[in-house]
């Protein structure tokens, strides 16, 4: 593979971000002096040991990721985890020791997250998640935060990356590129626009959803489960947090959501996040060359999606 990051290349990117967390930790006043490596991928986590606080500092972004708007969804994913923490909703909350904001530091932007210890003796339970998900979405239908409609999605990445990919045969055979840029057409307009969304989708309310896949991001702590991770938080309807997940997952999700007296998943709605799920993930090929591992990640997805209706059958 040509233009992808070295191993060597890679391990330095670990280390500077981890250099990065430990010296703004410092600069806020935290004793650092054992930072341990928690996660490496798109982001790298680290504990800013003995300090109970955890650094996430992201390091694989697309090219269409400002610094600015980086902040924002940063500070976003601050504010709506203390605002459910308050209301005792179970989450990994900021660190109460530093300011709660994003740090800049050394060309990274950091968060600042409170350390809790894993259970490593449980495997992820994703039914189990996934009923639990319609909880959190009732305790987010009151977050009173300004929220714009579907920015997980990230239309302009979506864009950009069919550009790039359109180069890398490597990476995505030119037919695929074609039918993704096709599906892309027909999809796009109701990413941008909730004027589009809500004629073509009526009656199906929106609210703040989590944006990436919750029931992959609750992370089990010897305490209990913590939903985590809201860095794609976002404005939709509460079927973009089950894309892709299929029927068993879904069915689990309508369980909780009788118990929490919500809405259960629609099936159109369902089959169009689907295909937009879909179409993000095999475009995240894109980042292959940042992210090596990607390629065996993402690859196995492109098989089965050539086998499948246009657009996952979307009618519009």
């Amino acid at each position: 593979m040509t233009g992808f990051a070295t191993p060597e290349q890679l391990a330095r990117r670990t280390a500077s971000a981890v250099d990065a967390a430990v010296a703004a930790g410092r600069d806020l006043g935290l004793t650092v002096t054992g930072p341990r490596v928690l996660h490496d991928l798109f982001s790298v986590v680290v504990h800013l040991a003995p300090s109970p606080v955890v650094a996430r500092v992201p390091v694989v972004l697309p090219p269409t990721e400002t610094p600015e708007a980086l902040a924002r969804r940063q500070q976003a994913e601050l504010d709506v985890a203390q605002w459910l923490d308050a209301r005792s909703t179970p989450v990994i909350p900021p660190s109460p020791l530093v300011p709660r904001r994003p740090v800049a530091r050394d060309g990274f932007s950091l968060t600042f997250w409170q350390y809790v210890e894993e259970d490593r003796d449980r495997a992820p339970d994703y039914a189990a998640n996934s009923r639990r998900t319609a909880a959190l979405h009732a305790a987010l239908r009151s977050y009173p935060g300004e929220l714009s409609f579907l920015s997980t999605a990230d239309p302009d990445n979506i864009a950009a990356s069919l550009t790039s990919l359109a180069g890398r045969p490597d990476l995505l055979a030119p037919d695929d590129v074609d039918r993704a840029r096709r599906e892309w057409e027909l999809l796009e307009p109701l990413v941008r626009s909730r004027t589009a969304f809500e004629a073509a989708f009526p009656g199906i309310g929106l609210q703040p959803v989590h944006g990436d896949c919750p029931p992959a991001n609750i992370f089990h702590s010897t305490a209990g489960d913590l939903y985590a991770d809201f860095e794609l938080l976002t404005l939709g309807p509460v079927e973009w947090d089950l894309a892709t997940l299929g029927p068993e997952l879904v069915a689990a999700y309508d369980r909780g959501a009788a118990e929490a007296g919500i809405r259960p998943l629609d099936e159109r709605v369902l089959r169009f996040v689907d295909a937009v799920g879909r179409l993000r993930g095999i475009t995240a090929l894109a980042l292959a060359p940042q992210l090596p591992v990607l390629v065996e990640y993402l690859t196995p997805m492109v098989e089965p999606w050539r086998g499948m209706p246009f657009a996952g059958g979307v009618e519009l």
